[in-house]
């Protein structure tokens, strides 16, 4: 295991100042890895901040820096003592989930069977009702759905195909993105957490959720907004799977000279 450095914006604050009134949860944690994503991650952060409030339940949030090379640490201590910054060096998806909530364990005291866990990407913005909706349900694990804010990188038919798709697929909902998740914190420690994968470390989590017998439910309802990036962070990934779409719309040869 790599070293983890902390800093963190003032003091370790446990809350937000909300008044609970939509959930049993005496708090939300909300882990965010990055990795060069200066541009995006104000947006992410400030996302997640209005679901809070609109939840009514002190949240905090903890930025998971992995191996950062541009200015996304600049941005620690500019959102509140409520956003935790952490650097690791890992290059690996699933380990800076995972080190973003153990720090959180450690550093912030959220564990226990009132606290929930969420994360997402620092490419991707939730909704209003992010947090609302899945402290709403009784299950041990929430899972939502991922749309394409703005199609930038990809045809109109990459794109049509793939948000066709998607939709015929939505009411069985078996997508899994780690983009659009949450669960229950002593459930989450009890699987052994997020692995360190490089990819699929979601799928791998919700895998254990239900190999352990925890209720494990998907919202069709629960969307956040993503990039449509050719290049993803983490391979085999969203952006992984646009690019298939997108090279089976135009074929291989036609796809490799546009990106290259």
């Amino acid at each position: 295991m790599r070293s983890v450095a902390w800093f963190c914006p003032g003091v370790k604050t446990r809350g937000n100042g909300y008044i609970c009134g939509v959930t049993t949860q005496a708090g939300v944690v909300v882990v965010v890895p990055a990795h060069n994503e200066f541009a995006a991650l104000s947006r992410s952060v400030g996302a997640i901040r209005t679901a809070a409030i609109a939840a009514a339940v002190p949240t905090s949030i903890v930025v998971v820096l992995d191996a950062c090379d541009d200015e996304s640490a600049d941005l620690a201590g500019q959102f509140g003592p409520d956003v935790h910054f952490v650097t690791v060096d890992e290059r690996n998806v699933g380990a800076a989930r995972a080190a973003g909530f153990r720090y959180a364990k450690s550093e912030l005291g959220g564990v226990g069977e009132r606290t929930w866990y969420a994360t997402t990407d620092a490419d991707t913005e939730v909704g209003l009702d992010w947090l609302v909706r899945q402290l709403g349900s009784s299950a041990d694990m929430v899972l939502g759905l991922v749309r394409v804010g703005q199609w930038r990188n990809h045809s109109q038919e990459a794109a049509e195909l793939y948000e066709a798709r998607y939709r015929a697929e939505a009411p069985r909902h078996q997508h899994i993105h780690g983009a659009n998740m949450g669960f229950r914190s002593e459930v989450y420690w009890r699987v052994g957490g997020f692995a360190a994968l490089a990819s699929g470390e979601d799928v791998d989590l919700v895998e254990r959720f239900r190999v352990g017998g925890f209720d494990v439910q998907s919202d069709n309802q629960l969307w956040v907004t993503t990039s449509d990036r050719r290049r993803g962070r983490a391979p085999g990934g969203f952006a992984d799977h646009l690019a298939e779409v997108s090279r089976e719309v135009a074929g291989n040869d036609d796809w490799a000279e546009e990106v290259s």
